[in-house]
């Protein structure tokens, strides 16, 4: 069984991990144990520990004192349950936890689509958002997912997209370039982000390429997404206070519970926050980076085959208090029967808004093909956000606030207020944008 291991080293080795000029393996850091057997290919991860109480500063810290590191690892299945107790002996190791497979949420290819990606262009505003020279020009957008096709997005869109190699980042064992992967389900995400925010910068961040025996290109590990945000948390702190910005656009998620370990193991992941994924989407955010990820297409009129939770399927980061979940809704506002109904799993007011999915755009999957799926949700509005940071940064605007005024100045639909279905409405980008110039100072 596949495993992530967090460990409370001395102080001198965790400032060693953080030190991008000093190489420090998982097995310089934790000898044999319990049959684990380390994989040194995944570098480690220094995990953000709480500020100290009554501390002025960010709730979060990376000081060695009080952060972790993360390492990854296999035990054999035989006894899972002996291998475990026998690591949580180590003096050293303060959680054993489940690094489940993830899967892009895409679904329901067997409707047509419901108009194209112009349509959306109209519903999203984007005229009002160039009008204003909200374009997301300069603003970073990390879409996690299967890798980028810059040539074949360039080719639909009818003009090439802007791909910021330097920053972009493969996992352990995974080859290729940014911006040359082969076209799928990344192609059809980088698609989306451009229809608000043609002039964004995309970050290809491939974690759905997994190396695994016997895997498809369209699933990876939970791992690989914690190493992921751990280099985009280098990318953030490198900006300027004056114009951070930093979109993550994740269309994935875990679906089903035999992934995972049952829910109150300390070592569960879909309802616990302090599995080291959950806190390091935590700090990113608190470090000012907006972070978006699909509810999932697990609703209960057309769920996806491979979901397997009776109930409550947006777990994990899908359901995290800090992101923004998103449901579908087609063209015409309508709920999209694979959408995933709330209440979610660490927060329960998940979705929390919806957006546009299900209409004729990348044709990523072929000829005529939607884009579907709240994969497809997740990044059009991923792109709404991107072209709000044109003008506003996360300093300025904080990406809670950002968060709050998406939900209040959303469409209601269903019953009034917050329900499962729409969480708090359909985005609304003109209202956001009339709320935001009177209320929000600028950048």
């Amino acid at each position: 069984m596949r495993l992530l291991i967090q460990l409370r080293p001395a102080a001198e080795l965790v400032a060693a991990v953080a030190d991008p000029g000093v190489t420090v393996r998982s097995s310089d850091i934790l000898g044999e144990s319990g049959g684990l057997v380390l994989d040194d290919s995944f570098a480690p991860i220094v995990v953000p520990g709480p500020a100290p109480s009554g501390s002025a500063g960010p709730e979060y810290s990376l000081a060695p004192e009080h952060a972790t590191v993360l390492v990854r690892g296999e035990i054999p299945d035989d006894d899972v349950a002996a291998g475990i107790r026998v690591l949580n002996q180590s003096p050293t190791i303060t959680g054993v936890f489940a690094d489940p497979v993830i899967e892009t949420c895409l679904t329901c290819g067997g409707d047509p689509a419901v108009g194209n990606w112009h349509d959306i262009e109209s519903r999203l505003h984007v005229d009002q958002l160039t009008a204003a020279g909200l374009n997301g020009a300069s603003v970073a957008l990390a879409v996690v997912d299967t890798g980028i096709n810059a040539a074949f997005v360039g080719k639909v869109r009818g003009t090439p997209p802007i791909i910021d190699k330097s920053r972009s980042w493969n996992p352990s064992g995974v080859t290729g370039t940014a911006g040359e992967f082969p076209v799928a389900h990344g192609s059809m995400c980088a698609f989306d982000v451009l229809i608000a925010a043609p002039q964004a910068t995309l970050l290809d961040i491939p974690v759905m390429q997994s190396t695994r025996h016997g895997s498809t290109v369209m699933d990876g590990l939970l791992s690989d997404a914690v190493a992921a945000y751990a280099q985009l948390r280098t990318v953030l702190s490198n900006q300027p206070d004056s114009s951070r910005a930093l979109v993550v656009s994740n269309s994935w998620g875990s679906f089903s519970p035999q992934w995972d370990f049952p829910v109150g193991n300390p070592g569960n992941y879909s309802d616990n926050p302090a599995h080291p994924f959950n806190v390091i989407v935590g700090s990113l955010e608190a470090a000012g980076a907006d972070i978006i990820f699909a509810a999932g297409n697990c609703g209960r009129d057309c769920p996806d085959a491979r979901c397997a939770y009776p109930s409550q399927p947006i777990g994990g980061a899908n359901s995290h208090p800090s992101v923004l979940s998103i449901g579908g809704v087609d063209d015409t506002g309508a709920r999209v029967g694979y959408s995933s109904q709330g209440p979610g799993r660490l927060s329960a007011q998940k979705p929390d808004i919806c957006s546009y999915t299900h209409f004729l755009g990348s044709t990523a999957f072929g000829a005529g093909e939607p884009d579907t799926g709240t994969s497809a949700a997740c990044p059009v509005t991923a792109g709404v956000v991107a072209a709000i940071r044109t003008e506003w940064s996360a300093t300025a605007l904080p990406p809670a606030q950002l968060r709050a005024l998406l939900r209040s100045t959303a469409t209601d639909r269903g019953t009034p207020g917050f329900d499962n279905d729409y969480g708090f409405g359909v985005i609304d980008t003109a209202a956001l944008l009339t709320q935001l110039r009177s209320t929000v100072p600028h950048a």
